[in-house]
């Protein structure tokens, strides 16, 4: 491995748009990360999160050894050990959990701190199916809104971005694009210098992304379903539909058409607090433009609606033949394009008993403090539970349980990893071999080292693998090496759109796009082939088969929504203990509007206890215009330091949204009042 220069990488983090970045070494060392001009879709802009990754790969605190744990639970004290020693102390337990309750009593806990595909759902996949363990539902993101679109476009497909730039109205709907998605925001932005696009914003906080658009529209939590429906009301009766698009390539047209008539402005303005001029002047500009696009976001899909809100505006472009329109259309996302062999990488064959139980990752609180038969074990890598699973109170109560063997693989000692029993330090991302498939643009990328592994840390794929032989299993799947690994995921891939792509490709390319065609003319992967206004497989899983609207959960009689929002410089709580990261986002919020802090006697900067039935946060306040009244917003998910309470996730519920498992960390409910130092 050479010591100096600059070389090619892939940014690690769970983004849609996973940038090409340069990294400049200086005697072994990144010294500098930078985006890669050469990349046609992020043409070197990179958010701060990335540019000040050293920050994180270099930090003081990272780990550098196994440990095991000598004091109480949650108190962090723990004592060196070595490799050796941590893999046999697992392994026994294991073995002895397996004697004496089943595999299924051991769970693993990730998600996507990598998105490298070999060590987010290669390797460890394989070991948990050997094992037998309980199954992990890993729906605390996408997975409502996946679903929901899924039954009206058939899968994760929807229009190429870099055909963006030809849009002339663009949607961000229920997403902070210029913190999430800063590329195609970069792309709108271009929109509108060269082709006089506007951008319009609808989100329940005037955010980054708000204060940037032409056309800011606030709107009520969980109600975005009903403003779509109230667009589509004035499309027909306006006459504003492509009837020749609507008659050729969807199904259930004319029954939406009747179907929508209760959904007159006036009642949806009710629903929404969306103006009645507003919702005439939105579905106008959305029926007279073209092309017209929508990004569609994460954010309505967290509800408890989440999976219809999804489903009900992803029909939208179908009214107005936008399919057809080049830089026209919507993205929800489009890993479809890139699917990779994931029956070659991850195995589920080797899991013998079929039967064997899934938990969902929202209720893991719920599950470690009533599960009947119990978890006994809990591997948790590349997530920390603690602070982003839901009923945060709920999850560090059970993973305080004393009979709970807890296993941590991370790069830090996280507020997860100081409940566990052994900890175990990990690889960041430059120090491995991977690939890498967007859920945004359509370029799979690799990644090689390149720097040394940090102290004695491995990576997720050679923890499972040193698992494995722990365990005594033989199996060849076991030995094989990230190059192997890759080469099964990609040749022979069920996306007819990789057919080009090939590890020596990569090798040589660093990134590849697949080969992708429009969506139209074509045939859907929807039952009938075509976009489904009406679905007869959504009856038959018990869903009304015509967009709804349908209310939110009632969450108790707290008077304000509680939307936990996402922040500009970290994602979850990766880089939230990272001081450099810490400065530049300054402190946590509770944002109010200014007519509700009147009338509870708040001022703007002062400190106030947000709580409801599961918990409470203490937060500064910023008073304003930029929600709506009765509604509250934080961003970012922050560490308790100590003498401080800002853990959002302990207010948010632990409900499963309507489709995919999915969570609803945006349905709650919270009662706002001054803090005072008497209520200590």
């Amino acid at each position: 491995m050479k010591q100096d220069g600059i070389f090619k990488s892939v940014c690690p983090l769970d983004c849609p748009d996973q940038c090409g970045l340069l990294l400049q070494k200086v005697d072994g060392k990144v010294v500098k990360v930078e985006g890669d001009p050469e990349h046609p879709v992020t043409k070197g802009n990179i958010c701060n999160k990335v540019r000040n990754m050293t920050e994180r790969i270099y930090d003081e605190n990272r780990l550098r050894y196994p440990m095991r744990r000598i004091e109480a639970k949650g108190e962090g004290r723990f004592e060196r050990i070595s490799w050796e020693e941590a893999i046999e102390t697992i392994t026994s337990k294991w073995k002895k959990l397996i004697e004496t309750d089943g595999p299924e009593s051991i769970l693993p806990y990730s998600f996507y701190g990598n998105m490298g595909r070999l060590n987010a759902e290669g390797m460890d996949r394989r070991f948990f199916n050997r094992l037998g363990a309980s199954q992990l539902d890993r729906s605390i993101c996408s997975s409502a809104g996946a679903v929901g679109y899924q039954y009206t476009m058939g899968g994760s497909f929807g229009t190429d971005p870099e055909d963006t730039i030809h849009s002339k109205l663009i949607l961000f709907w229920g997403i902070n694009a210029a913190s999430t998605n800063m590329h195609q925001m970069v792309l709108a932005q271009k929109a509108r210098k060269e082709n006089g696009a506007k951008i319009v914003v609808i989100d329940v906080h005037k955010n980054q992304t708000g204060r940037l658009a032409d056309w800011f529209i606030p709107i009520l939590p969980g109600t975005d379903s009903a403003l779509a429906l109230g667009i589509m009301h004035i499309l027909f009766a306006e006459n504003m539909v492509d009837v020749s698009f609507l008659q050729q390539y969807t199904v259930g047209y004319e029954e939406l058409r009747e179907h929508v008539i209760q959904y007159d402005p006036m009642t949806v303005s009710e629903i929404t607090g969306v103006p009645v001029e507003d919702i005439y002047k939105l579905a106008r500009m959305y029926g007279q433009t073209s092309p017209s696009f929508i990004r569609i976001g994460n954010g309505p899909q967290h509800h408890d609606n989440g999976g219809m809100f999804v489903r009900t505006v992803s029909c939208l472009p179908a009214l107005t033949g936008q399919w057809l329109i080049k830089g026209g259309g919507a993205i929800k996302g489009n890993s479809g394009y890139l699917t990779i062999n994931s029956l070659k990488l991850q195995l589920p064959r080797l899991l013998k008993n079929k039967q064997t139980r899934t938990i969902n990752m929202n209720q893991l609180g719920e599950a470690l403090l009533t599960l009947d038969p119990p978890v006994k074990s809990l591997f948790v890598y590349s997530s920390n539970p603690a602070v982003v699973a839901p009923e945060g109170q709920k999850v560090r109560k059970g993973l305080e349980r004393e009979d709970l063997f807890v296993v941590a693989h991370d790069l830090f000692l996280t507020e997860t990893a100081k409940y566990a029993d052994i900890v175990l330090p990990a690889t960041s991302s430059f120090e491995n071999m991977d690939i890498y498939t967007s859920y945004w643009h359509h370029f799979i990328q690799i990644q090689q080292p390149v720097i040394e592994p940090y102290g004695e840390s491995k990576s997720n794929v050679d923890v499972f693998r040193l698992l494995a032989k722990g365990m005594g299993f033989e199996e060849a799947a076991f030995e094989e090496t990230e190059s192997e690994m890759i080469k099964q995921a990609v040749e022979r891939a069920p996306s007819p759109y990789l057919g080009e792509v090939d590890y020596e490709t990569l090798l040589e390319k660093q990134f590849v796009k697949a080969k992708v065609t429009p969506l139209f003319p074509g045939k859907l992967r929807t039952p009938c082939g075509k976009i489904e206004l009406y679905s007869t497989r959504m009856k038959a899983n018990g869903h009304p088969p015509l967009p709804t609207y349908i209310p939110i959960v009632h969450d108790g009689d707290h008077p304000y929504h509680f939307v936990p929002a996402p922040n500009h410089n970290f994602l979850n709580s990766t880089f939230s203990n990272i001081q450099k990261h810490i400065d530049l986002e300054k402190e946590p919020r509770l944002h109010m509007n200014r007519r509700d802090a009147e009338a509870s006697g708040i001022e703007d900067g002062e400190q106030v206890r947000v709580w409801n039935q599961r918990g409470e946060c203490l937060l500064k306040v910023s008073v304003g215009e930029n929600v709506l009244p009765g509604v509250v917003v934080t961003q970012g998910l922050w560490a308790d330091l100590e003498g401080t309470k800002q853990q959002v996730n302990t207010l948010t519920p632990d409900r499963i949204a309507d489709m995919g498992g999915g969570a609803t960390f945006f349905s709650g409910r919270v009662s706002v009042e001054k803090y005072t130092a008497t209520q200590k």
